[in-house]
């Protein structure tokens, strides 16, 4: 039975889309009252990157562990729980399919909605509960290990793409760069705590802005220069400063992101630009565009560093505004690993 009596919406959100199962309780879609997160980096280190199978299996292992601390945590019973949500993609299909599964148990155990949640949209929502002022229009830089897009938010819910990565997610090129100097997995930590030691200026990577007036990015290009100036160097005896190729890599990622952040800005004439995903963790691309945005009268937002990561708080947060429009999925709910942003793929009322 749900406590009627209390007119906050408590939902209790699950994520575990790749390596990372983690359960919250959010009140209200800002609120946070626990956000337990359990990750597997240290597992898939040794293989240099997410294993499929493996973390499904993790997931597996530690979901109803997962579960009962987030109640824990946030001093809750199941019967404080209006809804239950769970993220039915984009991700691994099998690591999905257990977050999902347990969220549907639940939600028919307990007689409450189901609220599926797209991933991606979870990271902007992130934003949300770091900064409670923040509401649409503005404009979002989402950057991952999977993802990079440029997004117009103009209301809660609807999102127009802008731009997105023709090739390597900006993520997956820090890793491959990270791979490349043997600083192993995961790379983008690495690639940043490096280059605070290293010259962003000492090499000439390319910043690939494609056509003119395009907001979409390509990242391979760059990923091969680094492997091509990496080669050149040991052909030619000539040592290499990894700090210096870090810098150097990242600053020239880190003002494509931005340059194109800023001009999608300026073409849907809004003054809140918004950074979001794992990526948004980065140190040189927050204090870039905070310099950027500065000088360009813009107002930049950004989430804590646990809530850049995959994590269920920003799951809840997206699900409270699903939930408020009516989204309620029946329990045929599946995973959908390609789903795209602002894509409904349910059935259920809404």
């Amino acid at each position: 039975m749900i406590n009627m009596e209390n007119k906050d919406v408590i939902i209790m959100s699950i994520e575990s889309s790749c390596d990372e199962t983690s359960c919250a309780l959010v009140k209200n879609g800002r609120e946070v009252l626990s956000n337990i997160i359990y990750s597997q980096i240290d597992i898939h280190k040794k293989f240099g990157g997410v294993v499929p199978e493996i973390a499904s299996r993790n997931h597996l292992e530690k979901i109803s562990q997962v579960i009962d601390e987030a109640l824990e945590g946030a001093d809750l019973t199941f019967n404080d729980v209006r809804a239950i949500a769970t993220t039915y993609g984009p991700g691994l299909v099998g690591a999905l399919l257990v977050g999902m599964s347990n969220a549907k148990a639940l939600a028919y155990s307990l007689g409450v909605k189901l609220i599926p949640v797209n991933h991606i949209e979870g990271h902007i929502y992130a934003n949300f509960i770091e900064h409670k002022e923040l509401e649409p229009p503005f404009v979002c830089l989402i950057v991952s290990g999977g993802h990079s897009h440029l997004v117009y938010m103009s209301d809660y819910g609807k999102y127009e793409i802008l731009g997105k990565t023709r090739d390597d997610a900006v993520g997956e090129a820090f890793d491959k760069v990270a791979r490349t100097l043997g600083l192993g997995y995961p790379g983008g930590p690495k690639i940043d705590a490096l280059a605070k030691s290293g010259n962003p200026n000492a090499i000439e990577f390319p910043r690939v802005y494609l056509e003119k007036d395009s907001l979409d990015f390509s990242f391979s290009g760059i990923k091969s220069s680094v492997l091509n100036y990496i080669n050149s160097c040991k052909m030619k005896n000539i040592e290499i400063v990894n700090e210096d190729v870090a810098a150097s890599f990242q600053q020239a990622v880190v003002e494509v992101l931005s340059v194109k952040l800023i001009r999608a800005a300026k073409l849907k004439k809004v003054k809140n630009i918004v950074l979001a995903g794992g990526v948004a963790a980065n140190s040189g691309l927050r204090n870039y565009l905070i310099s950027l945005s500065k000088e360009n009268d813009l107002k930049l937002y950004f989430p804590s560093i646990e809530l850049c990561t995959d994590n269920a708080a920003m799951i809840g947060s997206a699900a409270y505004y699903e939930y408020i429009s009516g989204a309620d999925a029946d329990l045929n709910l599946n995973a959908v690993p390609n789903l795209k942003l602002g894509e409904k793929r349910y059935a259920g009322s809404k």
